[in-house]
């Protein structure tokens, strides 16, 4: 019996989408890549065999991680400044395919003056993976960023 290939088939790069910069944590999983199509900002990531779970998808972690960088990293566009998780829930759906690009589409629901709140759904080309929201505090502008936050 011969077992399916997880070898990823689609290339992010040649389809536009770059790479967001990152030497912490996510540099470790990722990279987490980001798209503006339409004017709406996207982000992916590739699922490799090291993303996956002892049955064979996507650890739920690196589906959790991926959403919470993404919100936030729409946070902290849309205030223009730096911003921190104060609350992320996530609800899985569906398995993410090891092979397979996950992106996300997420929406600033609202944002005051201290608190910016989204929301946004995970999927792959099987379909939905995940929904998930939080809450992300936004930090005086003032606050130093580790490195560059969008790609050039």
């Amino acid at each position: 019996m011969t077992l399916p290939s997880h070898e990823p088939t689609f290339d992010p790069a040649a389809d536009g989408w770059l790479p967001l910069p990152d030497n912490g944590f996510v540099a470790m999983v990722g990279p987490i890549w980001t798209k503006v199509e339409d004017g709406r900002r996207r982000f992916g990531f590739l699922a490799e065999p090291r993303h996956g779970n002892l049955v064979g998808v996507v650890q739920g972690g690196m589906v959790m991680t991926f959403g919470d960088r993404a919100l936030g990293m729409l946070a902290l566009e849309k205030v223009g400044g730096p911003v921190v998780t104060i609350s992320y829930e996530h609800q899985f759906v569906g398995p993410g395919r090891i092979g397979s690009f996950l992106e996300l589409e997420g929406e600033v629901v609202r944002a005051t003056a201290s608190l910016v709140f989204l929301r946004g759904l995970i999927s792959c080309p099987a379909g939905v993976v995940a929904s998930c929201q939080g809450t992300w505090k936004i930090l005086s502008k003032t606050r130093r960023m580790n490195g560059p936050v969008f790609p050039e």
